[in-house]
């Protein structure tokens, strides 16, 4: 039973830790792209090609580039549009709930599948939001709206 415990522990982490690493793998594949499409513009003489620079611009400064917060610390006077679009899709269903909801019933409410492969990002999206001041987390786990 202890192994057990144990090796159910360590799965969590590292299911956490794959989910993070996706999120630097995308962002990543996004950046190289760019950058080649760069490298590209630079050999044929085309350096100052608005739609490259643009593009550069959107993948280095967005959120979640570069070590930016995809969710900011939520401040006095913050409304959930700071928010990326699917924190605020939780922060709806949160909100709509009668009574805290655990990870499992907000992937319900989102139409996400129910199986731990879907449940614990949510799981950890939804600790991110309480950890940032957007939600609160009950000692059981489950997740209220905060009052502004």
């Amino acid at each position: 039973m202890q192994r057990r415990l144990v090796l159910a522990d360590r799965a969590e982490r590292l299911r956490k830790e794959l989910v993070g690493l996706d999120v630097e793998v995308a962002r990543l594949e996004a950046a190289e792209a760019v950058f080649g499409q760069l490298a590209d513009a630079q050999r044929a003489g085309h350096t100052d090609d608005p739609e490259i620079a643009a593009e550069l611009e959107r993948v280095t400064t967005t959120p979640g580039a570069g070590g930016m917060l995809l969710v900011p610390h939520r401040e006095k006077g913050m409304d959930e549009s700071a928010l990326p679009a699917d924190y605020q899709q939780i922060l709806k269903a949160v909100s709509g709930a009668t009574e805290p909801l655990p990870a499992k019933e907000a992937c319900v409410a989102l139409g996400v599948g129910t199986q731990p492969a879907q449940v614990e990002p949510m799981r950890g999206k939804l600790k991110r939001l309480a950890e940032r001041g957007w939600l609160h987390q009950t000692p059981a786990g489950r997740f209220t709206s905060r009052r502004p």
